[in-house]
Order: C-alpha cells, then sequence, then structure tokens
C-alpha cells in the first residue's frame, strides 16, 4: 500500500492522481497487482511501475509495503517494549534493536518526564506474552547497562492501518 508524505503535490497529473486513489486502500491481492491496476486505470502495467517509482523518487508517496494483521498469522501477543536508554548511545543501539529479526519496527521518540521516561520503542510481535518477554530479554542483553528501565506495553485491540488518503 503506497503511503502519500503530507504537504504540496510537486506535478501531480490526473492519471497519477488516479493511481493514488486506486492504490491507498492497499493493491490487489492478486499475483500480478500492477497488471491489475493497469487494466483498472486504462493504462500498461510498465507505465502503472514507471509512475509509482517517479512518485517514490520525488517524495509525493514514501514507500509501498505491505501492512500485516499479525492477528490472522497467528501473532496474537504484541507489545511495544519502551526503553529508558542512554541519549549518547541510543541511535548507535536503536540500530542495533532495529536490526533484530524479531522487532518490526523500531523508534526513538522524546520523554515526557518526570512520568514517562522511556526514550527508545521496539515493537515486538509473538504467539503469547511469554515468547514477547523472552524477546524483550533479549534487547535487555543487547542494551546492556545503557538501559536504565523497561516496560512492555500490550496491544488491546486491533487498529487499521492507513496512510494519508486523497478524494478521488
Amino acid at each position: 500500500m503506497p503511503e502519500l508524505k503530507p504537504g504540496p503535490d510537486p506535478e501531480l497529473d490526473a492519471t497519477d492522481r488516479r493511481l493514488i486513489v486506486a492504490t491507498q486502500a492497499g493493491l490487489p491481492r492478486v499475483s500480478h497487482p500492477y497488471h491489475a491496476i493497469a487494466e483498472q486505470l486504462g493504462i500498461a502495467a510498465d507505465e502503472v511501475m514507471r509512475r509509482l517509482q517517479r512518485m517514490l523518487d520525488v517524495g509525493v508517496i514514501r514507500r509501498i509495503g505491505a501492512v500485516p494483521n499479525h492477528y490472522a498469522i497467528g501473532y496474537t501477543a504484541n507489545g511495544m517494549s519502551v526503553w529508558d536508554v542512554d541519549d549518547a548511545r541510543i541511535d548507535e543501539l536503536g540500530m542495533q534493536v532495529g536490526a533484530l529479526e524479531f522487532v518490526t519496527h523500531c523508534y526513538r521518540r522524546p520523554r515526557r518526564l518526570p512520568d514517562w521516561p522511556y526514550n527508545l520503542f521496539a515493537m515486538v510481535h509473538s504467539r503469547n506474552r511469554e515468547e514477547v518477554a523472552a524477546r524483550v530479554a533479549e534487547i535487555a542483553a543487547l542494551l546492556g547497562d545503557a538501559c536504565r528501565a523497561h516496560d512492555i506495553l500490550y496491544s488491546t485491540a486491533i487498529l487499521k492501518k492507513t496512510g494519508l488518503r486523497i478524494a478521488g
């Protein structure tokens, strides 16, 4: 699903806009999604791919990627691990945590002292909370004494993830 960047449109023609509208809710779940979109829009598949690549290159869209439903594939324990990491090492350590195969996304956020000391967030999906806790223990070992505290915030509801939309 293409994720649009907010801001003014740089040189989008009517076909670009139709392409964005056709893809913003997700690509068709078929073996050749760009061909299906091309048929829907009445243009060639290579034109669909060229236009999407151009929009990526100029920053109209940020990325094209899959958004899995973790519950549907058996990962029902979803924990956002939050970490109070030494600011002098957060970039280095955040890259290491983000590279772990079981971390789906990792990012830095500002602390909100005195109530919220956490500045590093790492999402872990697993089949149960025990597995999440074991993965979080692996992160804690990696962070070592650069981490002063951590916690796990478990998901309690499924939220539909969507990017910015434009009207058709």
